[in-house]
């Protein structure tokens, strides 16, 4: 047994009989043993035993104050995907509740995907339904993802960025979601370091050079208030901290600053008895200090979804620095910190089913799972959905509708009913007329004037925040593509099927139809006119196989004459072998040659991002970035798969190119243009044209348009940039 596990057991051990003294910890104990001989011929990346892993996981669960199943879970999380232990074995031996949690947590290694992207999403939409039934899936999947990261550093670079997005984009936010902000936090720091680590190590040198001022500045300031409020016979345990490296590196992105023209970098907090003394402690220091306008939130009165409460404000120091200050009661706190796990009950072994009401989002999250059939759209709505903050709106009944931030009467409209979505023309808020991109605020009272003859439009996606309105205007708008699809092939198909003097009546009574779905692969008529419509299949190709050959022959002349007419969108899209087209020897579209392909201008992939094809009629296939809004808006009956295929257009002659642009916040420096031109250039990398304007603030903004390889050469221009001096931010736009 590793000395560092062993110690490691003992302490979990221990921990769990602090908070949990009946619980029976001689299962976690034999949980261990089991796990250590199941992994006992692995090796982490570090090449350290494999078992400190889970044994870290379940010490991550203790300090969580988790029960018994959770903290065996976490010793057994590994063992049914990396060894060869069963869900049955595990059942026998430890129950069928932990059986059912290590279910949870799994992935699904063992099932073939067609893409990266299409794996993690199904990954994602087995976790959201295990999770569903029972929370405790994801605190274990939080853990994992958290010793994880803490030990990031011994995978390669393009794994640790990988995995630090993936942190950032979902587990993070879950976190945040849950209300466990401690985790949260160190997640966020941890996914900075790996995908900005200039950024990262910038801020961790200047920050500890400060350090010695800062503890004495919140040492002073602590005392300050402790002595006004004692004033007022309010008893306070007080603490300041500085905030964690992601939250300073936004808050420098949204200011558009360097660290040392930020002057909130310290928050503090206040801990009263009562909620009584909350708003006392709120009234002394308001009449200290001059509060900012716009910086109060009570989330006491209104608490967030994932049951946090506290009063924020931000007020004017001594010094005339913002100082934020915190204020809440132990209890409040004691949620602050470990969030939905702070409702467990133990005498029960459950979470208390009040919480329920704190997990609302897994409902939504689940309701995205059997709405979205495609990988990109789930998970690109699942990650608008996570990273929301909500606001809370009132009927003109009084009922409270809560909405992601920046939602819109469309929003609200789509809240209430899906019909009240498509048939809104206006909204009231506070009894005034507003206009549909409105932004709602926490306490509006909306009411929604509908039409039956509105129905979406896409101009409605640039309008909603939230993912219930997007997934429900996409869903709508995809079906009216799909019946136009309908309509269109039905026609193509009859009017092929008269030029050969056939009836699709007389198909049908000689069973040729059916034989024809069983070879395409379809069930329906319908389904059948939309995949002609869609390009998918070909009328000439079902006439070829299932109509007589002297019908062929006999109309053979007049086919000749209509073919280019009545062509389906795959045959537009097939041009000749000779023809140069844009990208054609870097890309792969499965299943055809000679395409003619072209890239969306809206989002300009470069070779190393993830892509999707779309065929579209009359241009071929347009190659779109896989997160792209506008590619997520299409119908994905017309999606095919494509892939980069950087060899063959090397080995054809066709060197590839790309433009891409770049967006570089700066301070307003002389000579910072031509360093910033010298830099790029020093990268092999050529400019195309070049624009800087100055902002109000002594700051500078720069465009330039790039000609690069790949996404490696960009990264590589980007951190080049990063590391100058007065370089701020560093960015690529779409735009």
């Amino acid at each position: 047994m590793p000395k560092y596990a062993e110690s490691t057991l003992a302490s979990i051990l221990e921990a769990v009989r602090s908070y949990y003294p009946e619980g029976r910890t001689e299962l976690i104990e034999k949980a261990w043993h089991f796990a250590e001989k199941a992994h006992s011929t692995q090796k982490r990346a570090s090449g350290d035993p494999y078992i400190l892993h889970p044994t870290d996981v379940a010490q991550l669960l203790a300090e969580l104050k988790l029960d018994i199943a959770s903290i065996i879970t976490g010793l057994l999380h590994d063992t049914v995907e990396d060894t060869g232990a069963t869900l049955e074995e595990i059942a026998e031996l430890f129950g069928s509740e932990v059986a059912e949690l290590v279910d949870g947590v799994t992935k699904l290694n063992k099932i073939t995907f067609k893409t990266t992207e299409e794996k993690q999403a199904e990954n994602f939409r087995k976790m959201i339904l295990a999770m569903s039934k029972d929370i405790r899936v994801i605190l274990v999947k939080l853990s994992d993802r958290l010793n994880n990261m803490r030990t990031l550093e011994h995978l390669a670079p393009h794994k640790q960025q990988a995995i630090a997005q993936e942190t950032l984009d979902i587990y993070a936010p879950i976190a945040n979601r849950l209300g466990i902000g401690w985790i949260k936090q160190e997640l966020e720091d941890l996914s900075l370091r790996y995908l900005h680590p200039d950024v990262y190590y910038k801020l961790a040198k200047e920050i500890s050079m400060k350090k010695a001022e800062r503890e004495k500045y919140i040492e002073e300031f602590c005392d300050t208030l402790q002595e006004k409020l004692s004033e007022y016979d309010i008893q306070a345990l007080i603490a300041g901290r500085a905030k964690h490296f992601y939250s300073i590196w936004k808050k420098m992105e949204r200011r558009r600053a360097e660290l040392d023209q930020v002057n909130d970098l310290i928050a503090f907090r206040i801990v009263v008895d009562n909620i009584t003394e909350c708003y006392k402690s709120l009234g002394v220091i308001h009449a200290a200090y001059k509060p900012v306008p716009g910086r109060f939130k009570d989330y006491i009165a209104i608490p967030k979804p994932n049951g946090y409460q506290s009063l924020h404000t931000t007020v004017i120091g001594p010094f005339g620095e913002r100082i934020e200050i915190q204020i809440r009661t132990q209890e409040m706190s004691q949620i602050a910190e470990r969030g939905i796990a702070a409702h467990w009950k133990y005498k029960e072994g459950r979470f208390d089913l009040r919480s329920r009401e704190n997990v609302e989002w897994v409902n939504r999250l689940v309701e995205w799972h059997k709405d979205l059939k495609d990988p990109a759209e789930f998970l690109e709505t699942v990650k608008i959905d996570l990273f929301a903050e909500d606001v809370f709106v009132f009927t003109p009944k009084g009922s409270v509708k809560q909405l992601s931030h920046g939602a819109t009467p469309l929003d609200f409209a789509y809240a209430v009913h899906t019909d009240v979505g498509h048939r809104c023309v206006g909204a009231k808020v506070n009894g005034k007329i507003v206009p549909l991109r409105h932004r709602l605020k926490s306490g509006d009272t909306v009411e929604i004037v509908t039409s039956p003859s509105q129905t979406p439009s896409k101009d409605w996606l640039k309008i909603v925040k939230s993912s219930r309105a997007k997934a429900k205007i996409r869903a709508y708008i995809k079906q009216q593509e799909r019946d136009r699809a309908k309509e269109l092939g039905g026609e193509i198909f009859e009017k092929q099927l008269r030029h050969y003097g056939v009836s699709l009546a007389k198909l049908e009574k000689s069973g040729d139809i059916e034989r024809a779905f069983e070879y395409f692969g379809v069930k329906t008529m319908d389904e059948f006119f939309i995949h002609i419509g869609y390009g998918r299949i070909t009328p000439e190709y079902f006439i070829e196989k299932f109509v007589p050959k002297e019908a062929i022959e006999r109309q053979k002349e007049i086919q000749d004459k209509k073919h280019a007419e009545d062509a389906s969108f795959l045959k537009r899209v097939i041009q000749s072998a000779k023809r140069r087209t844009e990208g054609r020897n870097a890309i792969t579209v499965a299943n055809l040659d000679d395409v003619l392909i072209r890239f969306g201008r809206c989002c300009n992939p470069l070779p190393g991002d993830s892509i999707v094809g779309f065929i579209t009629r009359g241009r071929g296939v347009t190659i779109h970035h896989a997160t792209c809004s506008k590619a997520l808006d299409m119908d994905q009956d017309r999606r095919v798969e494509v892939a980069w295929n950087i060899r063959k257009a090397v080995e054809s002659g066709h060197a590839i190119k790309r433009n891409v642009r770049i967006r570089i916040l700066s301070l307003d420096a002389p000579g910072l243009l031509a360093l910033m031109s010298q830099t790029i250039s020093a990268c092999s990398v050529n400019i195309t044209s070049a624009n800087i304007r100055t902002t109000k603030d002594q700051k500078a903004i720069a465009i330039f348009d790039l000609e690069v390889s790949d996404l490696g050469q960009l990264q590589k221009v980007t951190q080049a940039l990063e590391a100058k001096k007065g370089v701020i931010a560093v960015e690529r736009t779409r735009s």
